[in-house]
This record gives C-alpha cells, sequence and structure tokens, in this order.
C-alpha cells in the first residue's frame, strides 16, 4: 500500500514543492522509476545521511532502477506528516523496503528542494542501529510471519 495524495497542478505552470513530492513518493510506489526520474533535475543530490551522496539523475534512476525494479522489490510510503517552507518539502514517514517475503520497515525524516518543478536535493536521515533492527526483524519474518512489522498507523 502507498499513501495516496493530491498531486494535480495549480494551474498551468508547474508543480509546487509539495504536489512534486508527494508525486515522487507515490511514482516510486508503483515502480514507475522512468516518470519519478523525470521528477528529479539533472543535477540532483541524492544523500542517505551517513552513505555516500549520489549525484545526477541518471545515477538516481540506475540506484532506483536496482532496488526497485527486479520482480518481487517494492516500495510503500506511509506519510505522518509533511509541510513546506519556499522551496523545501520536509517528510516524516514510514518506508517499507520489501523483496519477497522480506519487508524492512523504517522511520525516515526527508528533506527535498524543489526549484522548477524538479527535486534538486533528496536527503533522507534515518537511523543505521534501527535499520539494522528492521533488517533482522524482516529477515525473521519471512520464516515466522507473525514477527513482521504491522502497517503503521498515520
Amino acid at each position: 500500500m502507498c499513501a495516496t495524495f493530491a498531486t494535480s497542478p495549480q494551474g498551468d505552470g508547474p508543480l509546487t514543492p509539495t504536489p512534486v513530492v508527494e508525486r515522487f513518493l507515490s511514482l516510486l510506489c508503483t515502480k514507475d522509476i522512468a516518470a519519478a526520474s523525470d521528477l528529479l533535475a539533472s543535477n540532483v543530490e541524492y544523500i542517505n545521511v551517513g552513505l555516500p551522496t549520489i549525484h545526477g539523475r541518471e545515477r538516481v534512476r540506475r540506484v532506483l532502477q536496482a532496488s526497485l525494479g527486479p520482480a518481487g522489490a517494492g516500495f510503500e510510503v506511509y506519510m505522518h506528516a509533511i509541510s513546506a517552507s519556499g522551496e523545501s518539502v520536509l517528510t516524516e514517514r514510514t518506508d517499507v523496503l520489501s523483496y519477497r517475503r522480506l519487508h524492512i520497515q523504517i522511520w525516515v525524516c526527508g528533506r527535498f528542494d524543489v526549484q522548477g518543478g524538479e527535486i534538486v536535493l533528496w536527503r533522507d536521515y534515518f537511523s543505521a542501529t534501527n535499520f539494522i533492527a528492521a533488517t533482522l526483524r524482516g529477515l525473521l519474518g519471512v520464516f515466522i510471519p507473525a514477527v513482521r512489522a504491522k502497517q503503521p498507523v498515520i
């Protein structure tokens, strides 16, 4: 499941920052990597804090394709809060990364900077410790479904 977002444009110009981010995340949920990548600026910076920065739309597209493209791979997002100030959109959400029966559910805070209807910065913050614990829980859940994380309440 993926949160449903309002993504209709306001007038004839580009989408304002919040709907751009909502549309981007929705497209990732549907695995439409090409359309999601079209919302990224050619010089986008994708940062998972603590990991190396990925520079450029094509490199980000390749990372998304490698992680979401394989059969059985998936992504869900549960938005807890979203707010914008100018070009910056902040999200508090639960992301679910899946591959077949493996589900890794983590809390993420994200910052997206949007200019001219394109994401120029995508920075996600999450706890490495929580990610490791969620991965272990997900692996255990492959064999014992009752221990899988429950769908977040939003």
